[in-house]
């Protein structure tokens, strides 16, 4: 159970259709779970690390835990390694930092064939992982956080 959880999404857009299927798995999981979402949109996933560091800067105290959802699809130049590689070194740093509970359910895949499968609620459901990854850490922390003075 979410206990009145407030959950941010932060979805790169560039590939609209995939990261409305990662949403669509990402929202039943939160609903599911009792929660409560707030959608933010971001043009691609090299943005997502900016966006959650805004987000969870400014506003805090709103959100329990955070979804992070996007593809990267391989294409023939290095800015596949680019993209994917510095925007995962990125949030990992500051989930780290911050002890945010965060799901990742950003894809990196070889086509948008893979992507699809990840995708889809009714096949590998990224989107939804994502989100129980993140609803599980904000368990665990609240858990580690009961009896402990501020």
């Amino acid at each position: 159970m979410a206990d009145n959880a407030q959950i941010a999404i932060i979805e790169a857009r560039f590939y609209a259709d995939i990261a409305d299927a990662l949403a669509e798995g990402a929202i039943a999981a939160i609903e599911k779970a009792g929660a409560t979402y707030e959608r933010f949109a971001v043009p691609g996933v090299l943005e997502i690390p900016a966006a959650l560091a805004m987000i969870s800067k400014t506003r805090r105290h709103e959100f329990d835990a955070y979804v992070l959802l996007g593809c990267v699809i391989r294409g023939e130049t290095s800015h596949y390694e680019i993209v994917a590689n510095e925007s995962a070194r990125a949030i990992m740093a500051f989930q780290v930092k911050k002890r945010l509970a965060l799901g990742n359910g950003i894809l990196t895949v070889e086509n948008a064939d893979q992507a699809w499968i990840r995708a889809r609620k009714g096949e590998k459901d990224k989107g939804g992982g994502a989100a129980e990854a993140a609803m599980a850490l904000m368990r665990l922390r609240r858990s580690l956080e009961d009896g402990c003075e501020e």
